[in-house]
């Protein structure tokens, strides 16, 4: 495994593997027996960066969500395990009530939502301080100044460690930032955005975002990044659920564009030069990149997940790194 740090401050930074492991299904979609298995062996590889979030997977049961963060609590509980595996979760997405969903009736960004979530996702996970905690979508009816502060008061209590947004415009989190830093609180470090090698039409809504460019990282998501290289993005669905490899998957509508052809061309041949399958070609490009972005990838079998392990150790040449910018 390899690793690189997340976060500047000495008191909340966190050394991380390269690869993060997505505990989105688990509980659910994924039963525990076989979530625990994954878990299992991601750590004896070596893995140390585990992500879920307190809504995960409320749509499978029509619920409110919860259940990644207990099997990941009585994981941790049945294995002993400290603080030597990084567990962030997300908050402000969770639907109010069950039946409901996060876009019609979400818990949202207020201070007291943060505090309340966050205590809740600490129960849950079986942990004193969540050592990185996502604002999951945006909440525009709450003032920035008071998430901000909601955050940052978990953060000086010791409760939270880093802090990090997702599916937010760059526009609001660049002011969230500066809001904390003329304060002097701590602001978000990570950035949780959906990134893969395809790239998406941004004028194609979703059933996710009203603006559907929220959840990606587009061109000006990259150039702030390049601009801010303290910051760190963790990169989201990275292999389109399979699309890459799997001939009952297709890429999803906003991909389908005359690009995705010739992206998926450069990839193919890559695999082929190196003896690799096209999502390692992908999470290897993501793991060597210009700026920091650490791949974060789910699986749902052993299988799955020793085909991402693999791709940790996978080298691409200058040539084959160069060919995969070009188109990307």
């Amino acid at each position: 495994m390899k690793y690189r740090t997340i976060g500047t401050d000495p008191k909340t930074r966190r050394e991380v593997s390269v690869l993060a492991l997505g505990a989105m299904r688990f509980g659910s979609e994924t039963d525990e027996k076989t979530s625990f298995a994954v878990l299992d062996r991601y750590v004896e590889a070596g893995g140390t960066f585990v992500d879920t979030s307190n809504n995960y997977a409320f749509w499978v049961d029509g619920g409110q969500g919860g259940q990644s963060e207990e099997v990941l609590g009585r994981w941790r509980r049945s294995r002993g395990v400290g603080d030597e595996i990084v567990i962030a979760t997300k908050l402000g997405a969770r639907p109010l009530a069950p039946g409901t969903g996060y876009v019609d009736n979400g818990e949202g960004l207020s201070a007291k939502v943060i505090r309340e979530s966050a205590e809740r996702s600490r129960e849950r996970l079986g942990v004193d301080r969540i050592d990185l905690l996502y604002a999951h979508i945006e909440d525009r009816t709450v003032p920035l100044r008071e998430t901000v502060e909601g955050f940052a008061e978990l953060v000086a209590e010791g409760t939270v460690g880093l802090l990090g947004v997702s599916n937010h415009a760059i526009w609001r989190v660049e002011r969230a930032r500066a809001i904390a830093a003329a304060a002097g609180l701590p602001g978000y470090e990570v950035l949780q955005y959906q990134h893969s090698h395809l790239r998406p039409r941004f004028d194609v809504r979703d059933a996710f975002f009203q603006d559907g460019s929220l959840g990606h990282a587009g061109a000006e998501l990259l150039s702030y990044l390049r601009a801010e290289p303290d910051l760190t993005l963790v990169a989201y669905s990275p292999l389109l659920n399979g699309a890459y490899v799997r001939e009952d998957k297709q890429v999803p509508p906003d991909y389908d564009h005359p690009g995705t052809p010739a992206r998926l061309a450069v990839l193919r041949e890559i695999a082929k030069e190196t003896g690799a399958t096209v999502n390692q070609v992908v999470l290897a490009w993501q793991i060597g990149g210009r700026f920091p972005m650490i791949p974060l990838a789910g699986a749902s079998s052993v299988a799955q997940l020793e085909e991402n392990l693999a791709a940790v150790d996978l080298e691409l040449t200058e040539d084959q790194r160069a060919r995969l910018d070009a188109c990307s």
